[in-house]
């Protein structure tokens, strides 16, 4: 897997989309993995496999039955106040 620096990549943008067809580039900032560039193939595919596991999730779901509305706003309201 290619690993690349910002500036190295501003610079050989061309360079490393071409790679990224092949494998995934790590793009490195100040020391530290904050992208990866991918191709649109690999994305897409990432695209279906997350949307498969959902519909599995939301099949399991509704074999064990719903919260209602209650419990439902419950959960949301706790989960809200998790990101104060």
């Amino acid at each position: 897997m290619n690993i690349v620096k910002a500036t190295e990549l501003k610079n050989n943008l061309g360079k490393y989309l071409e790679a990224s067809i092949k494998e995934p580039v790590i793009v490195e900032k100040d020391g530290k993995k904050v992208a990866v560039i991918v191709s649109h193939d690999f994305f897409e595919n990432l695209r279906k496999i997350e949307d498969a596991y959902w519909a599995i999730r939301a099949l399991e779901a509704e074999k064990g039955g719903y919260l209602g509305v209650d419990k439902s706003l419950g959960e949301l309201r706790s989960i809200a106040e998790s990101f104060k």
